[in-house]
């Protein structure tokens, strides 16, 4: 899967409404050459079409001419019913969902937590958290994992929830869930933050579960 990130979307907003006000924070990217995603102040839209639309700009490359980041995973093949469930909080899930695909491409660092330093996993998901709801958690994610928050069943997954990898009972590794079965996470030495499926080969058969932060 391959997931293209160097130029902008453009295009039009939904109108606006008399619904309640989906606020969507934004800001830019902080790393070199990765755009956040296209600037809206306010989202009128129904939460299942604002969550296709960032995901459709960021799959499509926004336009083409820009740097593609690759994912080493294999191509997802047909697994379980993940969800894309409104959120119980619109606006705090909007903003961590904008937030980290605004960071795919940042560079994986063991031990980092900053755009300018790069990010491992848990690194990645205190940043998005701290930086767009301040809230403050914990530091690795067997921590994550043990953290106090509702579990998730796949299909009550919804933008913004954690979701876990191990094996044999372990936790070793963490990511945001986005909607329709894919996270972002920074997965490896060498690599970058970057967009993946549940349903890749090696993350179906190393996810553990999901839990949700965002109260």
């Amino acid at each position: 899967m391959a997931v293209l990130v160097g130029s902008r979307t453009k295009g039009r907003l939904p109108p606006t409404t008399k619904a309640g006000k989906l606020h969507a924070v934004t800001k830019a990217a902080h790393y070199p050459g990765i755009p956040a995603p296209a600037p809206a102040a306010i989202l009128q839209a129904p939460w299942r079409w604002l969550q296709l639309l960032v995901l459709a700009s960021v799959l499509a490359g926004c336009g083409g001419g820009g740097k593609s980041v690759r994912s080493k995973a294999p191509a997802p093949a047909p697994g379980r019913d993940w969800g894309s469930n409104a959120p119980v909080d619109p606006g705090a899930s909007n903003s961590v969902l904008m937030r980290a695909i605004s960071l795919v491409g940042t560079p994986y660092r063991y031990g980092g937590n900053t755009p300018q330093s790069g990010f491992d996993c848990s690194g990645l998901v205190n940043y998005v958290y701290d930086d767009m709801l301040r809230k403050k958690l914990p530091r690795s994610s067997s921590a994550l994992a043990a953290y106090q928050g509702q579990k998730i069943q796949p299909r009550q997954l919804t933008a913004g929830d954690l979701v876990f990898f191990g094996s044999r009972g372990q936790v070793s590794h963490v990511g945001i869930y986005v909607g329709d079965g894919r996270f972002v996470h920074a997965p490896s030495s060498g690599g970058t933050v970057r967009l993946d499926h549940l349903d890749g080969a090696y993350w179906r058969d190393h996810y553990t579960g999901a839990k949700r932060v965002i109260e």
